[in-house]
């Protein structure tokens, strides 16, 4: 990078017409603003809403859509992302985590890539906190098994909407950046606890329904064979 300047513009994708110090709206994410719906978003990117999947469908339906570099607008050779991760809540976008390209990136240190981003969102603050990227929730011979995955914040923008986040990851050699949308953050959270929630008040009863159909299926099967061998047995 020959400057501040040109190491923001590979960040973020675009250069703005004003002073980068000028403009400090984390309303939106490049061309992805907050509450936009799927298809806009999905028009975006260049990705087909029917990719989108569905993560909760009750009490809110809660859903994800991958885009990958090849689908974001940008000047040739200045998009330093390799994929982004697009949520929503109800249709409506809250969550974006993008993830750096690690050739593009190469020699980068934290402080460098906290240094671009300041220069269009202000002064970072440094959390003693971690972020949560994705949680995992399946049973395991009837037990719930709860699965997050973490990284440790190295600096945060924010203001009382809207909250931007950087990290490493601790597995591979590149950053990340978590962004949301607080209000429709707290709505996907408290929508999604409730969705476990009656998953596993409804996990018995699901249970018993598949232990009778796995039984069913093995005496159909049984009479089945039964039926065909009967006449011919000789014993």
């Amino acid at each position: 990078m020959n400057s501040l300047r040109d190491l923001a513009v590979s960040i973020w994708g675009y250069e703005s017409s004003r002073s980068l110090h000028n403009s400090q709206d984390l309303s939106r994410y490049r061309e992805f603003r907050f509450g936009a719906d799927l298809l806009a978003v999905a028009k975006q990117a260049h990705v087909k809403p029917s990719e989108a999947r569905t993560i909760h469908e009750r009490p809110a339906v809660i859903q994800e859509l991958a885009g990958q570099a090849p689908y974001m607008r940008s000047s040739p050779g200045a998009n330093s992302v390799r994929d982004i991760l697009f949520s929503f809540y109800n249709g409506e976008l809250f969550r974006i985590v993008v993830t750096y390209d690690q050739d593009r990136i190469a020699g980068l240190t934290a402080e460098d890539i906290v240094e671009a981003v300041s220069a269009k969102y202000g002064t970072a603050t440094t959390p003693v906190a971690e972020i949560i990227l994705s949680s995992t929730h399946f049973y395991n011979g009837g037990e719930k098994i709860i699965s997050d995955r973490s990284e440790k914040i190295l600096a945060r923008w924010e203001d009382s909407q809207y909250s931007f986040n950087l990290f490493q990851f601790s597995l591979e050699s590149t950053f990340g950046m978590v962004m949301y949308s607080k209000r429709l953050d707290a709505l996907a959270r408290a929508a999604i606890a409730e969705s476990v929630r009656l998953d596993d008040q409804e996990a018995p009863q699901r249970e018993t329904e598949r232990q009778k159909k796995k039984d069913e299926e093995n005496r159909v099967r049984q009479e089945k064979a039964r039926q065909a061998n009967k006449a011919p047995f000789r014993p």
